[in-house]
């Protein structure tokens, strides 16, 4: 397919760890990580530079660590070592149906991972290679979500892509309450207004200061990731 056809040539793919393992469950399955991978290489094939940004709830989420004895920077360092472990499953996934991929880390892993360089990634992905980036920004306090926004402004992406286990962003959770309603489209300070859950409010404020779009959408629904990069009308938007 002609990447004259698609409305976002460099799309920032945000995932989170729930993806990686069956509804409920925890760590990675292999038929949901298969799936994901399958996803991305459809992507990849529209034409376009993909970067992906994993999260680590299957493993730890250090916002929900409750120990007292573990200090709270102590169990964000965790999750993001999490981001890790998915990462490079996911890499490896992926370069097993044939892609070429490179994955990034925001804390040092040099075994099994480059450092975040900005120019770096930007190389990869101009040599088409995928770009999985894992441990968030390398700082404690800030989520996936906000790594996602902050790389997508420092590689020049043209859209952010949240997949997640709802169809869009809701006024309320759809899970528990029968009468929430779905956005087709929200402005970035009506999210932040009404407080909508779908990102943390330094993501979406990031967004907002640079005009980064926003996408919402079910990444169980086959094919819906690339209606969104073709530019059809899928899940939530959120712009300016």
């Amino acid at each position: 397919m002609s990447l004259d056809r698609c409305k976002y040539k460099r799309p920032l793919l945000k995932i989170s760890g729930e993806a990686f393992c069956e509804a409920g469950g925890f760590g990675i399955s292999g038929n949901e990580i298969l799936a994901l991978a399958k996803s991305i290489k459809l992507l990849h094939e529209l034409g376009g530079q993909l970067a992906v940004v994993v999260g680590g709830g299957n493993f730890v989420r250090g916002s929900q660590l409750k120990i007292p004895h573990i200090q709270r920077a102590t169990a964000d360092y965790m999750g993001m070592l999490a981001t890790v472990m998915n990462a490079v499953s996911l890499q490896d996934t992926c370069e097993s149906i044939g892609l070429e991929t490179r994955v990034l880390s925001s804390i040092d892993v040099p075994s099994v991972a480059e450092k975040w360089i900005r120019r770096r990634a930007m190389r990869h992905l101009e040599k088409r290679r995928v770009v999985i980036i894992a441990a968030g920004t390398g700082n404690p306090h800030f989520t996936t979500d906000t790594a996602a926004a902050q790389r997508a402004i420092e590689l020049g992406c043209d859209v952010i892509i949240k997949a997640t286990k709802v169809d869009g962003v809701y006024d309320k959770d759809p899970n528990k309450f029968a009468d929430a309603v779905r956005y087709d489209r929200v402005t970035y300070l009506e999210a932040l207004q009404k407080g909508l859950r779908f990102m943390d409010a330094t993501a979406v404020a990031l967004c907002m200061e640079h005009k980064m779009p926003l996408m919402v959408l079910d990444m169980k629904v086959e094919g819906e990731i690339k209606r969104a990069i073709l530019g059809e009308k899928v899940g939530t938007l959120i712009e300016a």
